[in-house]
């Protein structure tokens, strides 16, 4: 036993240690000089920018944040090409807004260079910026969608699309054809197509958005409620306290005993540390027991019977977090961290230490549908998430105890928005995303459904769409959003309920006869698939009536050979005109009126990855007879409903695979 405790006890001494220089360092008074400045409109610079003043004295002096006040503007001094006007920061996510002063005077200021920070470890261009390009000393015609710029010296043509890669170099460009030169800048109106030489210098003028590097020192002076700065006479960093007085690292209340105990633990050292340490170590095994306490569900008033297919039975384990830290860690859900809003509340950015970068989907209370309902589909949730594993199904963390005052969960953090934000929101550049990202996104989402459809109950998404896509840095897949999905009890063909989804998604077989099957998921799927080669979104109203619903529309078109006019125009011209039309027809397949009469999602990998690897002749011979199928009835007819749900075959995608329910 003295050999097990010695050990427990040397395994916290790095900690004992950290405590000790903790509680002993003294907590310096406050200085003067460290409130916010302003420069004319930004009203906000403090840490870690500080302002050149020679009346104030300096605080919080890191040499790369250094800012001059010019005609208005803070002006960035340490930018080493480029002088920069900074228009805004914004604290909440670690950005700030500039532009180019070469670019502030009137006339044709094209750069022939590209556009960088050169800060490199702190700064850098965030991936919200849209990448413009200059095509120049050409040899040959430009690429298409390009705009020439009349004012330009030399024949130049620009082209704004795609997300701008801070690590990277100018593309290259085809041999002895064009010189290139690039700049990152803000498409604030969804991506509309530029085609003058002023809307390219008012892009240019506009800015763009650079993302900086915050010490993990500064999260844990958050985190206790402090102000990040810096000390000038130390070079190190400082947590200013909300009582005004710095310290090293965190804010600690009661800071004279603290200073006391410091001086015990200087003299008496040895004693004071031991019982710390016994403290220490027995309220960590105390914390870890109740945070590893397996969230089960338990019956109650009101409570699904164990039999309920919706939950199923057995333990589940996951980190359960308090509530009260995932609101620090959100900044009090504070606005400047809210992402969006997901499927049953908002979601928000925030910081867990110890752990990484991750998202809290927040309850938020009135107006909540039935509190067991709420509880129901919270838990659902938890207990899929915490039992899946798949690289394109978003991670999750842990959440709060169904007790809590609010429900939450904690995911990881994906940064790059949605599919529908690249396809038709706010990410959509003028150029697109190109044919290879979206093959990737169609197969990789594809693949995570199957896994959902294979695993043991089988899981039901039921709410499949381009905004619970997220795509990551590098766009591959994350699927998301649990909170509607359905647990299959073992052997069922079906699950009778009440429709539930997204409009222009769901399942119109699910909506007529309420019973939910796979194929429910592999028809939303198939309107994903729309939305990929159409960048155009499921429903939209401003479409002639008969064009609202994405999927009639895409049905309409195939059906009258009239492809070119659903597919977006700017994929016709990446030379990929036959893969387009074989994506197209597993879309039309997937959208057949007959749940029995679509593939499964297995099936659908296969031909998509068929598809991808040049050998989609297969995929294409196959599903011609579907395309007959439902070119001889009329689409949606109640007449062709079939509700009798007896054993029988169903088209497949694959060469002699016919599958049975």
């Amino acid at each position: 036993m003295p050999g097990s405790l010695m050990l427990k006890l040397g395994g916290l001494s790095p900690i004992l240690l950290l405590l000790a220089s903790s509680i002993a360092y003294p907590i310096k008074p406050a200085t003067a000089g460290c409130e916010a400045k302003s420069c004319g409109r930004v009203t906000n610079i403090s840490h870690p920018f500080w302002l050149r003043d020679p009346q104030q004295p300096p605080c919080g002096r890191l040499p790369l944040f250094e800012l001059s006040c010019e005609d208005g503007l803070p002006v960035l001094v340490s930018s080493y090409n480029s002088s920069y006007y900074l228009h805004d920061i914004f604290y909440g996510n670690k950005s700030f807004w500039v532009r180019n002063k070469n670019f502030d005077h009137e006339g044709c200021a094209i750069p022939y260079y590209d556009i960088r920070v050169d800060l490199p470890g702190f700064f850098r261009v965030s991936a919200v910026n849209t990448e413009l390009r200059f095509f120049y000393n050409c040899s040959a015609p430009p690429p298409i969608y390009t705009a020439k710029i009349d004012c330009a010296p030399k024949a130049t043509f620009a082209l704004a699309g795609g997300r701008y890669a801070d690590n990277s170099t100018s593309p290259p460009s085809p041999p002895n054809q064009c010189n290139t030169s690039r700049a990152p800048v803000l498409l604030r109106d969804g991506g509309r197509e530029r085609s003058s030489t002023e809307d390219i210098e008012r892009l240019l003028k506009n800015g763009f958005l650079v993302d900086w590097e915050e010490a993990y020192a500064c999260w844990e002076c958050r985190f206790s409620y402090g102000r990040c700065s810096h000390d000038d006479a130390s070079a190190s960093f400082v947590c200013i306290c909300p009582d005004g007085r710095h310290s090293p690292r965190i804010c600690r209340s009661k800071s004279n005993k603290r200073t006391v105990i410091g001086a015990c633990v200087g003299v008496g050292g040895s004693v004071v540390v031991s019982l710390l340490g016994l403290l220490f170590y027995r309220r960590e095994v105390r914390k870890r027991l109740i945070s590893s306490v397996p969230l089960h569900r338990t019956a109650s008033s009101g409570s699904t019977s164990e039999q309920d297919p919706e939950f199923g039975g057995g333990l589940y384990v996951t980190q359960v977090f308090k509530y009260e830290e995932l609101q620090k860690a959100t900044g009090g859900f504070s606005s400047s961290n809210q992402l969006g809003d997901g499927g049953f509340g908002t979601v928000y950015k925030g910081i867990c230490i110890p752990h990484r970068i991750n998202v809290s989907s927040h309850f938020p209370p009135p107006p909540p549908p039935p509190i067991q309902r709420r509880v129901e589909q919270f838990m659902t949730e938890v207990r899929i998430l915490s039992s899946l594993r798949h690289p394109n199904l978003v991670t999750l963390y842990g959440c709060t105890s169904r007790r809590s005052r609010e429900l939450l969960l904690v995911y990881e953090y994906v940064p790059n928005g949605t599919v529908a934000d690249h396809l038709h929101g706010p990410r959509a550049g003028v150029a697109g995303l190109p044919w290879a990202t979206r093959m990737s996104i169609a197969i990789e989402t594809a693949d995570a459904l199957s896994f959902l459809h294979a695993f043991t109950p089988q899981i039901i998404h039921r709410d499949v769409k381009t905004n619970n896509i997220l795509l990551d840095d590098s766009f591959h897949v994350k699927v998301a959003d649990f909170g509607l999905s359905r647990l299959f009890p073992v052997n069922a063909t079906h699950v009778s309920t009440a429709p539930q989804g997204t409009p222009g998604y769901v399942d119109p077989e699910y909506h007529r006869c309420y019973q939910l099957t796979d194929k429910s998921d592999v028809y939303s799927f198939g309107v994903v698939l729309v939305e990929i080669i159409a960048s155009k979104p499921a429903v939209d109203i401003s479409r002639r009536r008969h064009e609202i619903n994405l999927a009639d529309m895409a049905i309409a078109k195939i059906q009258n050979a009239e492809l070119d006019q659903l597919v977006d125009p700017k994929l016709w011209c990446q030379l990929n005109c036959e893969k387009i039309r074989q994506v197209a027809e597993v879309a039309f397949s997937c959208l057949q009126a007959d749940g029995d009469m679509r593939p499964t999602m297995k099936e659908v990998v296969e031909a998509l990855r068929g598809i991808e690897d040049a050998k989609g002749v297969e995929a294409d011979a196959m599903v011609k007879e579907d395309e007959r199928l439902l070119m001889e009835r009329p689409a949606y007819s109640p007449d062709a409903v079939t509700l009798t749900w007896e054993s029988r075959s169903s088209t497949s995608l694959s060469n002699n695979n016919s599958r049975s329910k």
